[in-house]
């Protein structure tokens, strides 16, 4: 909502053209960028949520409760946080969005009589997507949980089909962009998001096949492909989350060497709209790997620490906790090999169209450094977090830890 609203900022009376443009274009990529992953981000949460409540779930059918009722329930639930944490944001948005008007006045890229405006279009946009998110991820995910094990998948394969074809036709849509084209670099970063959303989406399915083919080393290996099989759906969350980070972060940074060193090249001084664009997509790689490493280390974090009980079996069967936190690492490695692979396919699919169309290479020098410096940060992000977590866990004594929640 705090992008949005310039939006609305720039729809008022007064305000002129120039001001306008440069508000509108901020709103529109940073803004569009900020829609689509809090989209996933609630999605992908609420869906974690309530696949750890299947045996509540369970519990609940069996005393009476009618899979309709549930749904209710929980969509009804989903709805209210909804609600309360989208009212909750409207301050801070209002605030953030006047910090950030005040940002382009300093720098002059918008008239000091421009005064910040927060309208329908930030309210309808922050309210209706998080609503339309946690809505439609807990209509699935508890109709998947109360139906049982038949028909699952269906609708996730739907919309894995349908990000990968609007993915490759925003992709695509560079082709018939010109190489000055100011807005250039929108189609094929908007395709990469959606690239790696569709290949995020079957990722319980590939979790679930991946183990099979990996090498076990070990009681911990072989420990870690069955945890793997087992919590595949646990798991797609943070796949996600993982996948949209490595892709967007590589495909902007890439793409924005490769047309600073197009300026350069061409002699030509950067306009005040090129270089509002420039710090905008660089606004955008900061935000997203901000919000989408928070998001991990939760994930993680939540996961992580939801595992007390099966650590402390692990110990009381026999594990050390050098074998547990082998379990650990070992699943967090396989998942951040997945995630920056999967990532980086996406990211290429943005890259090479943007490349070919605003120059002559089709895989640019600063792609090695960048990418390394992208799956550097997912591999510290994931290892880091699980094996702290899982350190922090295992000093729960095992026969408590094993004990049942009263």
């Amino acid at each position: 909502m705090t992008f949005q609203s310039l939006h609305d900022t720039a729809g008022q009376p007064g305000v002129d053209s120039t001001s306008a443009q440069t508000l509108s274009t901020a709103a529109s990529v940073v803004g569009g960028y900020g829609t689509l992953l809090v989209f996933f981000a609630v999605a992908s949460t609420l869906t974690v949520n309530v696949r750890q409540r299947t045996a509540e779930m369970e519990l609940l059918r069996c005393s009476g409760a009618t899979p309709a009722q549930i749904r209710r329930m929980v969509v009804g639930e989903a709805v209210a946080v909804a609600l309360v944490g989208a009212g909750l944001a409207v301050g801070p948005a209002v605030l953030g969005g006047r910090a950030l008007l005040e940002v382009f006045r300093d720098s002059g890229q918008v008239a000091g009589s421009v005064e910040h405006f927060f309208g329908p279009v930030a309210l309808t946009t922050g309210v209706g997507i998080t609503l339309l998110a946690a809505a439609g991820a807990a209509f699935p995910a508890v109709r998947r949980a109360t139906r049982g094990p038949r028909r699952r998948g269906r609708a996730r394969t739907f919309l894995a089909c349908a990000a990968l074809l609007a993915g490759a036709a925003s992709v695509s849509a560079t082709f018939a962009l010109s190489a000055t084209d100011e807005a250039l670099m929108t189609p094929p970063v908007y395709g990469t998001i959606l690239l790696a959303a569709g290949c995020a989406l079957p990722a319980p399915r590939l979790l679930t096949a991946l183990p099979d083919r990996l090498p076990q080393i070990g009681a911990g290996g072989w420990l870690a492909v069955r945890n793997l099989r087992e919590r595949a759906g646990h798991l797609a969350g943070i796949l996600m989350s993982l996948m949209l980070f490595t892709a967007v972060a590589t495909a902007t940074l890439t793409m924005q060497a490769v047309e600073s060193d197009a300026v350069a090249a061409s002699g030509t001084v950067k306009s005040t709209d090129a270089k509002t664009l420039e710090t905008l997509n660089l606004t955008v790689v900061g935000v997203i790997a901000v919000f989408v490493c928070r998001m991990l280390v939760n994930s993680l974090y939540a996961a992580t620490a939801y595992r007390v009980r099966e650590f402390g079996q692990q110990r009381l069967a026999g594990a050390t906790p050098g074998q547990v936190l082998q379990v650990v690492g070992t699943e967090a490695a396989v998942l951040t090999v997945t995630g920056v692979l999967f990532g980086t396919l996406a990211a290429l699919a943005g890259i090479v169209p943007f490349t070919v169309v605003r120059g002559d290479d089709v895989l640019p020098g600063h792609l090695p450094g960048v990418w390394a410096a992208v799956a550097s940060v997912a591999a510290v992000v994931m290892l880091g977090t699980s094996l702290v977590t899982a350190r922090r866990v295992l000093r729960v004594p095992a026969v408590r830890a094993a004990a049942p929640a009263a």
